[in-house]
């Protein structure tokens, strides 16, 4: 099955073959970007084109990893809504507010997206299993794909993931190991496993296409805002993938002719105090993060204390003239419960994003008139406990 796709090192110049299951660039160990023949595609693959599709994330199929006429594994991901919050939008004295509400998605968080891709591709590869660390979220979509797929799961996750969470990933087949340490402890298992077995290993950026997924929410922002991005758009960042799928969504857009160049959003990386390596190296004006030492948050997708993609998200964020703000466990928790209070089930990490607005509205970065998207990133209910 031919792919009309190629993979390109993020860092280095390596070209990489799509078929198979593909990891990180044999060359330098950096992620692989999906790169597609746009200028070819882009006769045929205009707004119009989609009038006719389903509203979910596999409408963009044609700059998705797909072969021509496969069909994705799929739960229905994707076509999330965008809604207004006119009541909170005045209290942080902004033009607009609107919150992309990704716990909607299979297994009640923006994680479908990325798994739908991967599993899909990697399980079309040869893939006989498939492990993942994860603070929860990625592994309960990874258990659901990986039994679209009709395929073994394996997912290691800390000790401390919401027993909701742990529950999920079982009841859909799954086993999880629980681990005592945080996501990167589980990440050293996890590539331990795939090396042992030929699991194909779903790290965050340790394959290609999970960002392909994510990138999908940048697309359905453009539609849903009439053919515009907002001025500013809020996204908690733990690995980050969803903030880069955005910014490469932003590029493929801009050269499909969709929309003008110089008309992207302004990005905004939010993390918890207790663990921010991008917010510190931010300030610091580094290219690249070092790791956070004693990783501390209630919020585990925020509890990443290194990123492979460290570089890609600074990239993002001072490319577009955007930010890096840190907030507190009780900022975030407290903007969870002004979003629940206006009827966003909204997780820890969805709340960092509205305690982040507060403070980059009160510096300055975002202003009286600006459009702005936060991203809820989970469910509510699985963090009840």
């Amino acid at each position: 099955m031919k792919l009309d796709f190629k993979l390109l090192c993020s860092r280095c110049d390596e070209t990489v073959d799509p078929s198979g299951t593909p990891g990180v660039c044999g060359k330098c160990g950096s992620p692989l970007l999906a790169s597609y023949p746009l200028n070819e595609i882009a006769p045929r693959f205009k707004l119009e084109t989609l009038q006719r599709r389903a509203w979910n994330m596999w409408r963009y199929r044609e700059v998705m990893p797909l072969a021509e006429g496969e069909h994705p594994l799929t739960l229905g991901e994707g076509g999330t809504p965008l809604l207004s919050l006119e009541a909170l939008a005045s209290k942080a004295d902004v033009g607009e507010l609107l919150v992309k509400e990704e716990g909607l998605n299979p297994t009640a968080s923006f994680k479908a997206r990325g798994m739908s891709a991967a599993v899909t591709r990697a399980a079309a590869g040869g893939a006989p299993g498939f492990v993942a660390p994860s603070a929860g979220n990625a592994g309960a979509a990874l258990s659901a794909y990986g039994a679209r797929a009709g395929l073994p799961v394996r997912v290691y996750v800390p000790k401390d993931t919401p027993p909701a969470i742990v529950a999920e990933c079982r009841a859909l087949g799954a086993v999880v190991v629980l681990i005592n340490g945080v996501i990167t402890d589980c990440g050293v298992e996890a590539r331990n496993w795939s090396e042992k077995t030929g699991y194909f290993d779903v790290s965050t950026l340790r394959e290609p296409y999970r960002i392909e997924g994510k990138k999908t929410m940048g697309y359905e922002l453009f539609e849903q805002l009439d053919s515009s991005l907002p001025d500013a758009i809020i996204y908690p960042t733990g690995g980050g993938t969803g903030l880069i799928g955005m910014w490469k969504a932003c590029e493929e857009m801009e050269t499909l002719g969709w929309m003008e160049r110089g008309r992207r959003p302004r990005m905004y990386v939010v993390q918890a105090a207790g663990c921010a390596p991008i917010v510190r190296a931010w300030q610091a004006g580094a290219e690249v993060a070092t790791r956070w030492d004693k990783p501390e948050t209630s919020a585990g997708g925020l509890r990443v204390p290194s990123a492979l993609g460290d570089f890609l998200i600074l990239r993002a964020v001072n490319e577009s003239g955007g930010a890096a703000v840190a907030v507190s466990d009780s900022e975030l928790l407290r903007g969870a419960k002004e979003l629940q209070h206006h009827g966003i089930g909204a997780c820890p990490e969805g709340g960092a994003t509205l305690a982040a607005l507060y403070r980059l509205r009160t510096d300055g970065h975002i202003g009286r008139k600006d459009r702005v998207v936060c991203f809820n990133t989970g469910a509510l209910l699985k963090y009840l406990s």
